[in-house]
C-alpha cells in the first residue's frame, strides 16, 4: 500500500524533471516544428544530392554516416563548452543501440532498392501497428479505442495519397520486414534509454552518434556498393555536391535532436502518426517547388491523415485524463487504506489500556 503511494510519486517526480528539461529547451511544439521542418528540408536537400537531375549521389548509407559524423561533433564540441551534460550510459546499451540502429538504416536502404515505391511505403506504413505490438509484449502498453481508430485513419490517408503500385518479391518482403521490426525497435529504445538512465536528448544522442558514425563509416561504401554497384573513391566531388551533402548534415543534427527530444517525452506511437505530417509536407512541397501532380485521390488521402492525426492528438489527451484520474483515485484509496489502518492501530492501543484500568 506504501508501495503505491511511492510509486506514484517517483511518477510525480518524473512530471516535474520533464518540465523542468522544457523549461530549459524546446517547448513540445517546438520539437514537433524542428523535427518537421528539419525532416522535410533534409529529404528536399538530400533530393538534390541524390537524384540524377542534381548531383547523383547515390551514397545514402555512406551520407547517413556524414549525418552521424557532424552530429556527433556538435554533440562533442556542446560538451566541451559546457552547453550540455555528459552522463555515463553503459556501453553495452549503446552497441545495442547502434547495432538496432544501423541495421535499420541499411534495411530501410535495401527495401528503398528491391521493392516497389508503393510496397516500400506500405512497409513504412506498417511500423505504427508494429511499434503497438512491440509496446505491448515489451512494456505491456494498452491504448484505447478511440487510439486504435485515429491510428487506423491515419495509416488508410497517408496510403490512400502515397501508395501506387505494389509489387512484392521474396527478397524485397523480407528487407522490409528487418527494416520495419529494427525500426520500431530503435524509436522504443530511444524513449526506454532515456527513462532508464534519467538522460535528456541531446545527452543520449551525444553518446550514441559517435558509435553510429564509426561504424557506418566503415561499412557505408561496401554497403552502397553492393547496393547501387558504384564505387565511393570514383566519385567527383563538385563544389555544389560539398555544399548541398553539408546542408544535409547540418539539418540530420536538427532531425536527430528532433527526433530524440519527440520520443522521449512523448512514444514512438505518437512519434509515428504525427510523423506523418511530413508526408504531407512532403507531398505539398513537391506539388510548389517540383511541378508534382496533385489528385483527387492524394488530396483526400492527405486530408484524411490530417483529419486522423487531429483525432489521435485528441484521443491521447482523453487517455492522458483517464489515466491521471484514476491514479488519482487509487492514491485516495491507497491514503483512506492507511488512515483506516491507523485508526484501527489507535483503537487497539485503547483498547488494551481499558483492559490494563
Amino acid at each position: 500500500m506504501m508501495n503505491s503511494v511511492k510509486s506514484m510519486s517517483d511518477k510525480s517526480d518524473k512530471k516535474v524533471d520533464r518540465k523542468d528539461d522544457k523549461k530549459g529547451g524546446v517547448s513540445d511544439v517546438g520539437a514537433w516544428a524542428m523535427n518537421i521542418i528539419s525532416s522535410v528540408g533534409i529529404i528536399m536537400a538530400n533530393k538534390q544530392v541524390m537524384s540524377a537531375g542534381g548531383y547523383n549521389y547515390r551514397f545514402a548509407t555512406t551520407l547517413t554516416a556524414f549525418h552521424f559524423t557532424v552530429t556527433a561533433a556538435v554533440g562533442y564540441i556542446s560538451s566541451s563548452l559546457g552547453y550540455s551534460v555528459s552522463k555515463h550510459v553503459p556501453f553495452r546499451d549503446l552497441f545495442l543501440f547502434s547495432l538496432v540502429s544501423n541495421t535499420s538504416i541499411v534495411s530501410m536502404n535495401l527495401s528503398l532498392m528491391l521493392n516497389s515505391v508503393g510496397f516500400y511505403q506500405i512497409a513504412k506504413l506498417s511500423m505504427i501497428p508494429t511499434v503497438c505490438i512491440l509496446e505491448w509484449i515489451l512494456h505491456n502498453k494498452t491504448y484505447t479505442r478511440e487510439v486504435k481508430l485515429s491510428v487506423f485513419v491515419v495509416m488508410i490517408g497517408v496510403g490512400v495519397c502515397t501508395v501506387t503500385d505494389v509489387n512484392v518479391n521474396f527478397k524485397g518482403f523480407m528487407s522490409a520486414v528487418v527494416a520495419v521490426i529494427s525500426t520500431s525497435l530503435q524509436q522504443i529504445y530511444i524513449g526506454a534509454l532515456q527513462k532508464k538512465h534519467s538522460c535528456g536528448s541531446f545527452e543520449l544522442l551525444s553518446k550514441t552518434a559517435p558509435i553510429q558514425a564509426a561504424s557506418l563509416l566503415l561499412i557505408g561504401p561496401f554497403v552502397d556498393h553492393i547496393l547501387i554497384g558504384e564505387v565511393l573513391l570514383n566519385y567527383t566531388y563538385t563544389a555544389g555536391a560539398i555544399f548541398f551533402i553539408l546542408l544535409s548534415c547540418t539539418l540530420a543534427v536538427f532531425c536527430n535532436v528532433s527526433q530524440y527530444l519527440c520520443i522521449g517525452r512523448f512514444s514512438a506511437v505518437t512519434f509515428q502518426v504525427l510523423g506523418h505530417m511530413k508526408t504531407v509536407c512532403v507531398l505539398t512541397l513537391g506539388w510548389i517547388l517540383f511541378d508534382s501532380v496533385l489528385t483527387g485521390k492524394n488530396l483526400m488521402g492527405m486530408f484524411m491523415a490530417v483529419v486522423g492525426m487531429i483525432t489521435y492528438s485528441w484521443a491521447v489527451e482523453v487517455a492522458k485524463a483517464q489515466a491521471a484520474k484514476s491514479a488519482t483515485v487509487k492514491v485516495k484509496e491507497a491514503f483512506r487504506e492507511e488512515e483506516s489502518l491507523l485508526l484501527r492501530g489507535d483503537a487497539d492501543l485503547e483498547y488494551g489500556k481499558s483492559d490494563k484500568e
